[in-house]
């Protein structure tokens, strides 16, 4: 978040800033805050220390009392929000691990391509290719994720609920094993630990996908080339990597569902000579008894044949608004022609279509903050 002094409080910000209060602002200290209301233009008022400043109202609801360590000073000292619940801590501790050691899920996908060719493949130890099977058996065809049930179980084994699966009495361990991502992840990283040395090493700075980053289409990466004809340690290596970059971008997502209340899926796809990554973002109704209920579904894609695609579905009761983008401009036609079958389909299921575009570039996404960080300005 972005605070700003309020009017009455600058000259005892200007003090601070300059260091009249340095002896309380030094970088590591920790400060009270609370909040304090709202002022005519719909901002937080907050106390912090001294200071009374303004802010943007927050992604997530502070607490009455909370505190702050500033993690910098200068013109925009930025203060870390503590929160008074242990386990909101934990969650801040855990991500601030996963995220510089997370990736996308292509990097694995492209060196999962170049070990399933068959000289390498059949250098490869037991354990190993019987676990990279698995993992490949839990990758979706389009045909099962083209029907409700498919997307629905697709969306339910991407790996996001594991833990929350493993915990009902009712679940057949077997089954969840060998269907669910990053039960298959776990697996792979965990017959890899012998035949390769060191701690994986993550080099790329692809960001999460978190909310506040937004659906991105992701394409896919090239295939990576062995050290020298036939090297397989290499590209285990390589993949031992891959395989905690992707498990660490998947607990990111989870750890950042905690807080936003809405869920944010990768779902791998076999598609023609390689695979994809569906992307989907899931927002469910808000308790608003003014309003109806809306469920939004965003989701990305980016197919070699069509290239990067987004959408974003709107549900109201029975009634569904349908926006597409396409980056391509021959794709944007060859998705209008489409439209008749697909507003038939919608219609002939009982659902009032309000409206159906498709415009050409990616749409631009909102800018949204996390609250784990203030970042205070004068």
């Amino acid at each position: 978040m972005i605070i700003q002094p309020t009017s009455l409080a600058a000259l005892t910000w200007a003090g601070a800033a300059s260091g009249a209060s340095a002896e309380s602002w030094r970088v590591g200290s920790v400060l009270a805050a609370r909040t304090v209301g709202l002022n005519e233009q719909n901002r937080f008022i907050i106390q912090i220390g001294a200071l009374t400043v303004e802010t943007e109202a927050p992604g997530t609801q502070l607490p009455p009392q909370f505190q702050v360590r500033v993690l910098s000073l200068g013109p925009e000292p930025k203060l870390e929000v503590l929160g008074s619940n242990p386990a909101e801590q934990v969650i801040a501790q855990a991500l601030r691990q996963r995220l510089p050691q997370q990736n996308g899920y292509a990097p694995l996908l492209a060196t999962l391509g170049v070990l399933a060719q068959r000289p390498l493949l059949r250098q490869l130890p037991p354990g190993i290719r019987n676990a990279l099977a698995l993992l490949e058996h839990s990758i979706r065809t389009p045909v099962e994720i083209s029907s409700d049930g498919g997307l629905r179980e697709a969306v339910k084994r991407s790996g996001l609920f594991l833990e929350s699966q493993l915990a009902r009495p009712t679940t057949d361990l077997g089954v969840l094993g060998e269907d669910d991502w990053k039960a298959a992840l776990l697996r792979l990283a965990d017959v890899l630990e012998p035949s390769v040395r060191g701690a994986p090493q993550n080099d790329t700075e692809t960001p999460p996908p978190l909310f506040q980053r937004g659906l991105v289409a992701q394409p896919r990466a090239p295939m990576p080339e062995p050290a020298q004809p036939g090297d397989v340690e290499s590209l285990l290596t390589r993949l031992h990597g891959d395989v905690h970059a992707a498990l660490a971008r998947l607990e990111v997502a989870q750890l950042e569902a905690h807080n936003v209340g809405a869920w944010m899926i990768e779902i791998p796809l076999q598609g023609e000579g390689g695979q994809d990554i569906l992307q989907i973002q899931l927002t469910p109704p808000q308790d608003n008894a003014d309003q109806p209920s809306c469920w939004t579904l965003g989701f990305a894609l980016d197919l070699p044949a069509l290239g990067p695609v987004q959408g974003e579905l709107q549900l109201r009761g029975l009634r569904l608004a349908v926006r597409l983008w396409a980056q391509r401009v021959g794709t944007v036609e060859r998705l209008e022609r489409r439209f008749n079958e697909l507003s038939h389909l919608l219609t002939s299921n009982g659902l009032i279509l309000d409206q159906l575009t498709c415009q050409a570039g990616l749409p631009q996404q909102p800018s949204v903050r996390s609250s784990v960080l203030l970042q205070a300005t004068a």
